[in-house]
């Protein structure tokens, strides 16, 4: 159970560490993108506007004049383009050139990342550029007399942005993993008082329930030792030792329960055998046969032959028969208690439906609890401890198993038991 509880608090702490370092390194890569790109665009636009500043028009011809070297733009993977001002292209330096064409309201182009089509093939241009378009203004009479546009490519771009996500990735996987060895040790020694205090209170349990069965059994001797001779005590005193008797029994069925529970997970499974599962519910449908009819209960079963399964038969036994119990007590005469099985894979599936008052559905999940009782059955039922559920769903715990329910008020319930099954 603890094991359970500090796994999920250790999955809980390192989800959320998890999700803020994920927040903080999509934040750190969403402020580094938008600053290297606006570097990027900064000295594009620099360069553009050297360019356009040596260009000149005369004789209502746009004359192009740079000083920018080939060699030193195809080196720096940049290129030149000159246009006139209905977009036709005039000059161009440089090899990495933008093919996209001339859109004069969007200052800002790129090109490349994503697929496209070439002689009927599909191909990705992995290689992105980004180019600037900058106007080209006469500097006699401030018209509009041309553009030229700068385009460069972001290979170097996107090698940094892909070094900064290894970066990011591995510092976060790192991190996880050194949180993870921390929180470990952590939640060790947060549940470890915890721990300890279960322990102490399961023993203390143990030991009180130990110790009250010597006394509880000396008041039972004793009551039922006046209730053999009625005649030497009145009829009012044997009704109070008949109530001491039965209150004896029930306090006897609860300490009983509580050792059980208590030395759970103490029982050793190493002594475990094969078992017919098929046979024990047999013998369990025989043995409330007779109750149920007493109550009118039609009490069925579909059994399906040769259900094995490694356990303690005892252990096995008493889980069915508190489920049984239960199904009968809290159905009404005329009603039906319904025993299936079935496997499917490797595991054996028990349902126990009946047609009885139901669960509210704000109480499934508190069925199991121990005792707990929903309101309209609080008092205690004629040798029930209110531990009868808990007590089943530990051994099937215990079995490697579990138990679930669903219910329906006014409709009855099915307790579905599942276990691991072997071969015969």
């Amino acid at each position: 159970m603890f094991k359970k509880i500090r796994y999920r608090l250790l999955f809980s702490y390192l989800v959320v560490f998890a999700s803020l370092l994920g927040i903080f390194a999509l934040a750190v890569r969403v402020a580094f993108t938008r600053s290297l790109t606006q570097q990027t665009t900064d000295r594009l636009i620099a360069i553009g506007q050297g360019a356009a500043a040596n260009a000149e028009f005369e004789a209502n011809r746009l004359t192009i004049e740079t000083d920018f070297r080939p060699q030193n733009l195809i080196a720096a993977h940049q290129a030149l383009q000159w246009f006139d001002t209905q977009g036709h292209l005039i000059a161009q330096q440089g090899q990495t050139v933008l093919t996209l064409p001339l859109l004069p309201s969007k200052m800002v182009q790129v090109q490349g990342g994503e697929s496209s089509a070439l002689d009927g093939l599909r191909h990705v241009d992995k290689v992105r550029i980004q180019g600037v378009t900058v106007p080209i203004i006469a500097s006699d009479n401030n018209h509009l007399v041309g553009y030229v546009r700068v385009s460069q490519s972001l290979e170097e771009f996107d090698e940094t942005l892909q070094k900064l996500d290894w970066g990011l990735g591995g510092g976060i996987i790192m991190t996880l993993v050194l949180s993870g060895i921390g929180g470990i040790l952590l939640t060790r020694q947060a549940m470890q008082p915890i721990e300890d205090s279960f322990q102490r209170l399961k023993q203390f349990t143990a030991d009180a329930s130990h110790e009250l069965r010597s006394p509880l059994m000396a008041i039972k001797i004793n009551a039922d030792l006046a209730l053999l001779y009625p005649e030497e005590i009145g009829p009012k005193d044997a009704e109070k030792f008949q109530a001491i008797a039965s209150a004896t029994n029930q306090m006897t069925r609860l300490t009983e329960d509580l050792l059980f529970l208590a030395r759970t997970d103490k029982v050793p499974n190493h002594n475990w055998n094969t078992l017919n599962l098929t046979l024990i519910l047999e013998n369990l449908v025989l043995l409330y046969k007779p109750q149920a009819e007493v109550k009118q209960i039609n009490l069925i079963s579909q059994l399906a032959g040769n259900l094995y399964l490694t356990g303690d038969s005892v252990q096995l036994t008493r889980l069915f028969t508190n489920l049984i119990e239960n199904a009968l007590y809290y159905t009404p005469s005329g009603g039906v208690v319904e025993i299936k099985t079935s496997r499917i894979g490797s595991q054996v599936y028990v349902n126990v439906q009946d047609t009885g008052v139901g669960i509210a559905p704000e109480h499934i999940d508190k069925v199991f609890e121990r005792f707990w009782r929903a309101d309209r059955s609080r008092s205690y039922w004629e040798g029930g401890s209110g531990l009868g559920l808990a007590i089943a769903q530990a051994i099937a715990q215990n079995h490697g198993g579990l138990i679930s329910v669903t219910s329906q008020l006014e409709a009855g319930s099915c307790f579905t038991v599942r276990l691991p099954s072997v071969s015969s």
